[in-house]
């Protein structure tokens, strides 16, 4: 447990009054990234005198918000680099709820507090309980099924919303802001559709409420935070003297845009690093698509290839060469982004990636993908398809992809898949052989892929040619081979 009064005088505590804080805001979602970013933002906000707190809710682990509890709502966040280290105690947090231990009721009580004027989250992009083709609400969802028949006790994140602003609405308080803050295009249309859509089943008259009262601002995060491992919990703990279990490490780059479309009130984000835009939308698919496409292509093919980190990939040559044509000569082009040096954009991409302080491991990037593609690198395959234009390191990340998931490394040993699809991938790997047909049968997987993908006849004999390669001859010599033709 941490324990201030033994932290190194170099640590830096929380220079304000605590207990001045209000519970304006709750986050659901309590993960590493948003204790390295927006939590930290609103901290410096505080040593500025603002009174914007946080109540935090995970909705399915526990261990971290009563670890959280123990340690009087503090945490330390840590700023790596190659050659130096800067930690700080983050304060801003005044309240802590884990679904279901506290209960859901407890929940949506502290989102009905007369002072919360925002609701942000970071719960992953398959936390919407949407279709990633099309960004609307999934009716399946095993979650958005029970919330259909019992929508005062939901479970998902769309229904958890829903709830507190019908109770907000029936009780006359003011509404609040709803942000995501999650990698997704648009997050803050996304979520706008999955909740009014919900809504629209439930109460249609609610639904109309929220389109009058409610408003769902878009943001663009950015700031790479690896997962704590054991002996990254053990060095710190050694060097600070004391174990804090809810600790998170980032490095020192962080981003965070924000569309400035709040009803009842904001903190001044902006004094604190944050840039507040009227579209966010360009800033996101420069992100998402230079990035996080990239991020995911050194994931799944620096995965196969045997490296652990994304340093490691691109510390091989290849990797790097390939990462950093895939932003420029494939992904930039796709972008409406203006007045932005996309080169040098680039280039301190992969001088982040470089940064050896920060683990950031393969396997961590590679979870989740069914969720990941469609904004990361489908959305590019498919304007360069429109336009004939070059776009083969596209096709050898989806290729990657679809490699992966087929369980197997390349030295035979099984791959553990983390992906809300996984019954549905392993299924559809199970009753398809390797080649063209593997290719084809991923293809079909409309929630990924959607309609038009799997008819392009051109599509499916490149994107086979690679995942041939990649079968046959592996990750590194398929990415230099590929190099060499560029």
């Amino acid at each position: 447990m941490l324990q201030i009064d033994r932290l190194p005088a170099e640590v830096k505590r929380p220079a304000y009054d605590r207990s001045q804080l209000k519970t304006r805001m709750v986050h659901i979602g309590f993960g590493a990234f948003h204790r390295a970013h927006q939590a930290l933002c609103s901290d410096k906000l505080a040593e500025q005198g603002s009174d914007w707190g946080y109540c935090e809710v995970n909705l399915n682990s526990g261990a971290l918000i009563e670890a959280l509890r123990e340690q009087q709502l503090l945490y330390t966040l840590t700023e790596m680099a190659d050659d130096s280290l800067h930690t700080r105690v983050i304060g801003v947090i005044t309240q802590a709820l884990h679904g279901k231990s506290d209960g859901i009721e407890a929940v949506i009580n502290a989102m009905s507090q007369p002072e919360v004027a925002i609701i942000s989250m970071t719960v992953t992009e398959k936390g919407y309980c949407h279709q990633p083709a099309s960004g609307n609400l999934n009716p399946d969802h095993p979650d958005i099924v029970h919330d259909l028949q019992n929508p005062h006790s939901p479970r998902s994140l769309p229904g958890l919303i829903l709830a507190a602003i019908r109770r907000r609405r029936d009780q006359g308080l003011p509404a609040f802001s709803v942000m995501s803050c999650d990698n997704m295009p648009e997050n803050g249309h996304v979520t706008r559709n999955v909740v009014v859509q919900l809504a629209q089943h439930q109460d249609p008259a609610l639904a109309d409420y929220i389109q009058q009262h409610i408003t769902f601002p878009s943001t663009m995060v950015d700031r790479i935070v690896p997962a704590m491992t054991d002996a990254a919990f053990a060095a710190l703990g050694a060097r600070l003297g004391s174990d804090d279990p809810v600790a998170v490490e980032a490095e020192p780059f962080f981003q965070w845009v924000i569309e400035d479309n709040f009803v009842n009130g904001r903190p001044a984000w902006e004094k604190a690093g944050a840039e507040l835009v009227s579209d966010v939308l360009p800033y996101e698919e420069m992100k998402l698509r230079m990035l996080n496409g990239s991020h995911s292509f050194l994931a799944y093919l620096g995965f196969l290839a045997g490296y652990e980190y994304i340093s490691d990939c691109v510390a091989d040559p290849h990797f790097r060469a390939a990462a950093r044509s895939l932003m420029i000569d494939e992904q930039a082009p796709t972008l409406r982004t203006q007045g932005v040096d996309l080169n040098a954009y680039a280039d301190s991409l992969i001088a982040r990636y470089e940064n050896r302080a920060i683990k950031h491991r393969t396997y961590q990037i590679a979870t989740d993908g069914s969720q990941k593609l469609p904004q990361r690198m489908l959305d590019s395959l498919r304007w360069h398809l429109q336009r004939g234009s070059r776009c083969d390191l596209l096709l050898l990340g989806v290729a990657g992809w679809m490699r992966y998931v087929g369980g197997i490394d390349e030295q035979g040993q099984p791959i553990e898949i983390r992906d809300p699809l996984k019954a549905m991938l392993a299924e559809t790997v199970a009753g398809s052989e390797e080649g063209e047909a593997r290719v084809r049968a991923l293809l079909g997987l409309r929630d990924i892929f959607g309609d038009d993908l799997a008819q392009n006849a051109d599509l499916v004999a490149r994107l086979t040619t690679y995942y041939q390669q990649l079968t046959t001859q592996g990750a590194r010599a398929t990415v230099q081979q590929c190099m060499s033709q560029a």
